[in-house]
């Protein structure tokens, strides 16, 4: 942003974070002729996971027109499969074409959100002091902001250039380096090909294999984009068939004993056989768990890069990491000049470190122990007027989660009109009981999952729960939110 104005004192809705939730709960205000809103981001920047995963190859596995507002196409996109800058200026420009800029306050880091019985209020307290007052609530921090470190003994002692592809430091240079690099997940996938033809040598220490299946990346040709420009009925067509061709996945994969599941793994591992030369190397690479059972991948460039003679994939464990490189945990020493963690993110906080207090001073923590809740990802009983987007239990392995955020701010939408259909200080309550039966629900639907058969995933807790994953199909998650459910709530006309 090129400027830093101050956040009012009071508005009445507060929301945190300027990324597609944050920015698409804004636009979604203003058409409801709802303008009395501030958006509070702690980066310099709207963009969320797009301003921040700056390291190189950085892109979305979700096909640029569906990776996109719905009411808000893009007939310019470069790539079927857009790049990180490119989805950050897709996310400017809707500020700029929707005239947002002057009510979105970047460098406010929330530390606290609490609510006031009496008043009916939140008070939103900022990290430089800033303190927000407002009647409603949303939460657009997304999931994938708070980088994770390898839990790997001696992390912290290297003395070269340690690099998390979440927090890509582009000073450092790392060509003609011996590179090593942590992890085989999303990040991995596409910053090891770039880092690989530059470096002297690239180590690319995997724990675990990923199921890996054909990106078919390319660029767009000028008169397709000239046709998404003049026929939007075209980009919209195109849009449809990605998400159709995307929700067929969930059937296909996910059921965990879908015969369809079994041939399309064997499939994808007859691909890896094939693109990989050194028999050996495709065994290393080929998962022993069943497709789906972690988030697959999609790349044109891993395999063709693991062939590379200056490329070596490790599966030794790392016992911990020492001043100039590692050791493997049969004492083999690796000496490296720069260290990359491609790690991915801590998920179990959805909300990060704030401090969130809701009615009667009770902290959220205290309702979420160690396991966040919220019914359908969205609310939770005695946070009124609050609502959480891209929550738990609304992740996706199949489709773009653009599609759940939509249809998430469609059922906000309703429930901020319905508390204020009872007045100015009317305020909305999930009532208790619910998510009990809520968590039943996801649990019992969770384990005739794939990812449930027996992989160890980012998807999964410590306990083997899985508050991370929607279990059903997008289409299943928007005939649940499509209309409020008002008799789930206690609609109040003041406190």
């Amino acid at each position: 942003m090129s400027h830093r104005p101050a956040p009012p004192r009071a508005v009445e809705t507060v929301i945190i974070g300027a990324g597609f939730s944050g920015l698409g709960a804004a636009i979604h205000l203003d058409r409801r002729g709802w303008r009395d809103w501030a958006i509070l981001e702690r980066g310099d920047d709207v963009g969320g996971t797009w301003r921040d995963n700056v390291y190189p190859g950085a892109a979305c596995d979700i096909a640029s027109h569906l990776y996109s507002f719905s009411f808000h196409l893009n007939p310019d996109w470069s790539h079927v499969y857009a790049r990180q800058p490119e989805i950050q200026a897709y996310l400017k420009r809707c500020v700029s074409d929707y005239g947002l800029a002057d009510r979105i306050h970047t460098g406010q880091t929330v530390t606290a959100a609490a609510f006031d019985d009496h008043t009916g209020r939140w008070t939103v307290t900022c990290e430089g002091g800033a303190v927000v007052v407002a009647r409603f609530l949303i939460f657009g921090v997304g999931g994938l902001k708070d980088p994770r470190d390898p839990a790997i003994p001696g992390w912290g002692s290297f003395e070269g250039p340690t690099l998390h592809t979440a927090r890509w430091d582009r000073s450092v240079d790392w060509r003609g380096k011996r590179v090593g690099s942590i992890g085989t997940g999303a990040s991995a996938i596409q910053v090891v090909p770039e880092l690989a033809p530059e470096a002297a040598h690239l180590t690319v220490f995997q724990r675990t294999p990923a199921w890996v299946v054909p990106r078919s990346d390319r660029t767009f040709r000028a008169w397709e984009k000239a046709a998404f420009r003049r026929l939007p009925g075209r980009m919209r067509a195109e849009r449809l068939r990605l998400y159709l061709r995307q929700e067929a996945r969930y059937p296909l994969l996910f059921a965990r004993d879908h015969v369809a599941g079994r041939l399309i793994g064997r499939l994808v591992a007859w691909n890896i056989a094939r693109q990989i030369d050194d028999p050996a190397l495709a065994h290393a690479l080929t998962p022993d768990y069943r497709i789906g059972c972690k988030r697959v991948l999609v790349s044109d460039d891993w395999f063709p890069t693991l062939n590379r003679p200056d490329v070596a994939l490790e599966t030794r464990p790392i016992a911990r990491v020492v001043a100039d490189g590692v050791v493997l945990d049969d004492d083999t020493h690796l000496p490296l000049d720069v260290l990359v963690a491609a790690t991915g993110f801590t998920v179990d906080q959805p909300l990060g470190s704030m401090q969130v207090t809701g009615s009667g001073g009770v902290g959220i923590d205290a309702v979420w122990g160690d396991r966040p809740r919220a019914w359908l990802g969205m609310t939770m009983p005695g946070f009124p007027n609050a609502f959480v987007l891209l929550g738990p239990n609304t992740a996706l392995g199949h489709n773009s989660v653009v599609v759940m955020i939509e249809a998430q701010l469609r059922y906000v939408m309703q429930g901020i009109a319905a508390a204020k259909g009872a007045g100015p200080d009317g305020r909305i309550d999930l009532r208790e009981g619910l998510l009990d039966r809520f968590l039943d629900e996801m649990d019992a639907r969770h384990e005739v999952q794939i990812w449930a058969s027996g992989c160890n995933s980012w998807y999964l807790s410590s306990k083997g729960e899985n508050f991370t994953l929607w279990p059903g199909s997008t289409l299943d998650y928007i005939r649940r939110t499509w209309s409020f459910d008002a008799e789930n709530y206690r609609i109040e006309a003041s406190g």
